[in-house]
């Protein structure tokens, strides 16, 4: 098995009202996001505009650190993977219930209906410390095909929008679809920035 997986239980009926209003009432759990990954941008300086540096953010500060500790000393703390993992599982559970995929409010610590495992790695056993200079690189392909798969996911989303305003339930090959796409993606971030892994995502929604 891949060392990144993805599984979300479909739900029988979902909540037409709630599903009407998702992008008002997600907002909160957005902000609350935003502020945990430290979403990051460009200053400028406030007289002239100009731009005077960039900020990347807890998350990419993140991945930039978990290569260079890969790569200089073979190793990979705990305490850094499990804070990214914790990211990870919080950011899909949004991304889930943004997309929905699940009624239940995205919660900051129960997996709830979104169970998502990430092994941790034996960085000397298991991985390449020179790999993690060229992930983001090698990845390249799979932006390519996600790009397009998260395009024809949006048409599927507001198709499924308008079902569960009617029927309240989700197509299931919507459904399958939707979490197909975020389940490649996943393998796509443990590869080339969780640095969790040496094996090449598979280009499978499976």
């Amino acid at each position: 098995m891949y060392p990144a997986r993805l599984q979300i239980d479909y739900p029988e009926r979902l909540d037409r009202l709630t599903t009407f209003f998702r992008p008002i009432v997600a907002i909160p759990i957005l902000i609350v996001l935003g502020l945990l990954a430290g979403a990051g941008g460009v200053r400028t300086a406030e007289r002239t505009g100009e731009t005077i540096g960039m900020e990347g953010g807890i998350v990419g500060g993140l991945a930039v650190a978990t290569a260079l500790m890969i790569l200089f000393r073979r190793r990979y703390p705990r305490w850094w993977f499990d804070f990214a993992r914790e990211m990870v599982r919080f950011g899909t559970r949004v991304g889930a219930y943004l997309v929905l995929l699940t009624d239940r409010y995205p919660s900051t610590v129960d997996d709830q209906s979104v169970h998502l495992e990430i092994d941790y790695p034996d960085v000397e056993r298991d991985l390449n410390r020179w790999l993690p200079l060229v992930k983001w690189l090698l990845a390249v392909p799979h932006y390519l095909v996600l790009a397009v798969l998260a395009f024809v996911g949006v048409f599927a989303i507001v198709i499924a929008w308008f079902a569960i305003l009617f029927t309240a339930r989700y197509p299931k090959g919507l459904f399958d679809y939707v979490v197909g796409v975020a389940r490649w993606a996943l393998r796509v971030q443990a590869y080339a920035f969780l640095l969790v892994t040496d094996r090449y995502p598979p280009f499978s929604m499976n």
